[in-house]
């Protein structure tokens, strides 16, 4: 068996991109997976991909915004597949590349939301179950929007240092039981990162990168997601893992 043979683990925006190479990776390393994913055919997809590698899958299709969905997905795993050892948040939204003067309050909440709260309902939902596991695991995404404060991504920069501050919290109150909580920030080849950055700057970053290339989903972000999953990595909490082929302009 794998690294994470008969893990439990749920994962959000795992219907494509970052979320769905990590489910893969996860998979093929034993663990059994529940999707939480807002595209119903996207989700239903990846769990028939899960199951063709040999793992349970569940497909949960619904908006991770909603309070009421967050709960039921922690529920729903737990019902299913028996447990839950290990919570990725990788869903993600913004309102746009613009000025900050240019949002309006319902779109900068509706990121905030995706991003941020969601990830604070899912750890409290979570919290009994990641508690009881022997190898509790938390593992949010943020970005280097926020990192290094990237002009006109106001709403999505904001968010995701919501997380890591979230993340470095949870970490210390979660210790004691042996849960470790970390944050990913990703440069990877996704479809998110298509359909919101023009082919011309996506071409000018891949420049800036050191290693000369974006991430593969599954092979460079899901692989270092599995190894954050596993008992290799029982002693790292707190952190944040850049995975940018050295091209991070602002660590912090």
């Amino acid at each position: 068996m794998g690294r994470l043979a008969d893990r439990v683990v749920l994962i959000t925006g795992a219907g494509r991109g970052i979320g769905r190479g990590s489910a893969r990776a996860l998979a093929k390393e034993g663990a059994d997976i529940a999707i939480a994913e807002i595209d119903p055919v996207t989700t239903k997809d990846a769990a028939r991909e899960v199951e063709t590698l040999g793992r349970r899958a569940v497909a949960m299709p619904g908006d991770i915004a909603s309070r009421e969905f967050c709960e039921e997905a922690v529920r729903r795993t737990v019902a299913e597949l028996g447990r839950l050892d290990i919570l990725i948040h990788n869903a993600a939204t913004t309102a746009g590349m613009k000025s900050f003067e240019e949002f309006t309050d319902d779109e900068f909440m509706r990121t905030f939301d995706v991003n941020a709260m969601a990830a604070f309902r899912l750890m409290r939902a979570a919290s009994p179950h990641l508690r009881a596991s022997p190898a509790g695991r938390v593992i949010n995404f943020a970005s280097a929007a926020g990192t290094a404060g990237n002009a006109r991504q106001f709403d999505y920069a904001a968010a995701k240092e919501s997380v890591r501050a979230m993340t470095r919290v949870a970490a210390r109150e979660f210790a004691k039981d042996g849960v470790t909580v970390n944050t990913i920030c990703p440069f990877a080849d996704s479809e998110g990162v298509r359909e919101n950055i023009d082919e011309s700057v996506i071409a000018m970053m891949r420049k800036s990168v050191p290693l000369g290339r974006l991430g593969d989903c599954e092979t460079d972000i899901g692989r270092a997601v599995v190894f954050l999953a596993s008992d290799d990595a029982s002693f790292v909490t707190s952190n944040t893992l850049w995975l940018d082929g050295g091209g991070g302009s602002t660590r912090g």
